[in-house]
């Protein structure tokens, strides 16, 4: 990969965090702005599973924040987009469509597929 290209998933990742973290604040600012006690019971019942839902969506942006870190330190260790199952290099058609992708489709692929079988066993 060279730089050039390094230099465009960088910036891809840094703005697909920005736009996370902007999402986020704007909703910390709704939960803290809806923290209404509802007299009636089913509309207390929504808005704790809107907000338990809510903060499920949140904890899954924060985990994948720490996976557009890992590939931004990966970019500075020259690892970014060398597959860790196999070390060959993650085609930029899947960088593209998932810059934070650690395996190439094929390692990926085999992944799953182990997973599954020890999943049915």
């Amino acid at each position: 990969m060279n730089d050039r290209q390094k230099e465009y998933f960088r910036l891809k990742l840094l703005a697909w965090k920005d736009e996370i973290l902007k999402e986020s604040k704007l909703t910390l600012q709704a939960l803290q702005e809806e923290n209404v006690n509802h007299p009636d019971l089913a509309d207390r019942a929504s808005s704790e599973t809107d907000r338990a839902i809510e903060l499920r969506a949140r904890d899954r942006q924060r985990k994948l924040i720490a996976k557009i870190d890992a590939a931004l330190q990966r970019i500075e260790d020259n690892t970014y987009g060398y597959c860790e199952d196999t070390g060959e290099p993650i085609s930029l058609k899947r960088l593209e469509a998932r810059p934070i992708a650690t395996l190439s489709v094929e390692a990926q692929e085999r992944h799953e597929k182990r997973e599954k079988v020890y999943r049915d066993e």
